[in-house]
């Protein structure tokens, strides 16, 4: 069936080692794992490395693989988040190069999925943004078919904070544009890292989707999202979004988990499951941290056998 891991974002502090004991002694089966370039982070959530693919050796992937088995826990994606269609070429480069990294990296270790954003340059229109896409990724694409490795693309729009204005940084965001960049792109190699909860704050069906685009769900997250009617009814959907929704754990805000783990299994999916955290309320201390992910495991369970 399905195999519940988290995103061990959550987790900047801890090494690899640390994460792989925690996730074995909770009762996980998966983890997608950080892989930002060493360095520091640009915002929230962001450069955490918990694999280091910069400097990824023979000695160290052999570490990584045995206290895998030792531990009975896999790593299902590598995970690394940035805006490759960034308008700074230089920055997009670095962004492109290090997801090529990450392919190769996937492929030494035996990880079937690198996780990852489509990018966007927010000033510009949905269509010359798609024209950059067909640009930019068609290699990267071919660089994962060549080594048998799926790319995820998160459905997260980047658009929170004035930065991120007024057109996020991340174009996969909606059924209509996925239909556009698969069309462009129609390998097999390329699919969606499924996150039910940007739907519901955008104000779209988030179940539909997996019906919709079952054969390409490489990798799902678990997160949720509560939106506050007042506060959308006062500041309109033009607003920045997270002054009318909040990131919650699984269970706590809007998504549909019945109707989303029944469309699940109704489509065949058997791939891994990571809860997401990113619910400001769990954050105050390493035991808030850690009880969020143990919170959201037992909620997510009763979907789920464990």
């Amino acid at each position: 069936m399905m195999d519940l891991g988290y995103v061990t974002a959550i987790q900047p502090d801890k090494t690899l080692e640390e994460v792989i004991h925690f996730a074995a002694n909770n009762q996980f089966k998966c983890i997608e794992v950080m892989c930002w370039p060493p360095g520091k982070a640009d915002r929230r959530y962001a450069g955490v490395t918990h694999i280091d693919c910069t400097s990824l050796d023979d000695s160290r992937i052999e570490g990584i693989k045995s206290l895998l088995d030792q531990k009975d826990v896999y790593i299902s994606a590598l995970g690394y988040y940035p805006n490759p269609l960034d308008p700074d070429i230089e920055k997009a480069t670095i962004y492109i190069d290090h997801i090529h990294m990450l392919i190769e990296a996937a492929d030494k270790l035996g990880i079937p999925v690198v996780n990852t954003f489509i990018g966007r340059d927010p000033s510009k229109t949905i269509e010359r943004n798609i024209d950059r896409f067909k640009e930019v990724w068609p290699a990267i694409i071919s660089a994962a078919e060549a080594h048998n490795i799926k790319i995820g693309i998160e459905n997260c729009p980047m658009l929170f904070t004035k930065d991120e204005w007024p057109g996020g940084k991340n174009l996969a965001t909606t059924p209509a544009i996925w239909d556009q960049l698969f069309e462009a792109i129609p390998s097999s190699a390329f699919g969606l890292n499924y996150d039910p909860s940007h739907l519901v704050w955008m104000q779209m069906d988030e179940v539909q989707p997996i019906y919709d685009y079952a054969e390409r769900l490489h990798h799902i997250h678990l997160k949720d999202a509560k939106v506050y009617k007042k506060k959308l009814d006062r500041v309109g959907i033009m607003a920045y979004p997270l002054d009318y929704h909040s990131p919650k754990l699984p269970g706590l805000g809007d998504v549909r988990w019945g109707d989303f783990f029944s469309a699940l299994t109704s489509v065949g999916y058997r791939g891994p499951v990571c809860i997401e955290v990113e619910d400001k309320a769990f954050e105050g201390s390493e035991t808030d941290i850690e009880n969020a992910i143990l919170a959201s495991r037992n909620y997510v369970k009763q979907y789920l056998v464990l």
